[in-house]
């Protein structure tokens, strides 16, 4: 009878794809075939939504910049225009971040660029 000399590798290979679906849900946990293919599928959707995760906070920032600039009589747009007239360099993350916990230095800033 011949040796089977691949059994460790497969074992080692199959303990790894289990171990990276553990928490999964029913045969996606524990049946290799099904892991395997959860497996592959979360990875692709990793892949994806880390580029979607900076698309999403872009819009998040400018959805709060936009609704602080309208409290102080400007929209977005004549606000970032302004900005970039004045030379002022902040990035929408800060002018974010200034409109939700300063909004007197968000006033400030939005009267600096109106006048």
């Amino acid at each position: 009878m011949p040796r089977a000399k691949t059994r460790v590798a497969s074992r080692a290979r199959r303990k790894k794809i289990i171990s990276q679906t553990a928490g999964y849900f029913g045969k996606r946990k524990n049946c290799i075939r099904v892991a395997t293919d959860a497996m592959y599928h979360a990875g692709t959707y990793a892949y994806r939504d880390r580029k979607q995760n900076k698309r999403n906070f872009r819009c998040l920032w400018i959805m709060r910049i936009n609704a602080a600039a309208r409290l102080n009589g400007t929209t977005y747009g004549k606000l970032i225009c302004g900005l970039k007239a004045k030379g002022i360099e902040l990035d929408r993350k800060s002018l974010a971040n200034l409109a939700l916990h300063e909004p007197d230095a968000f006033a400030k800033l939005v009267s600096e660029v109106a006048a």
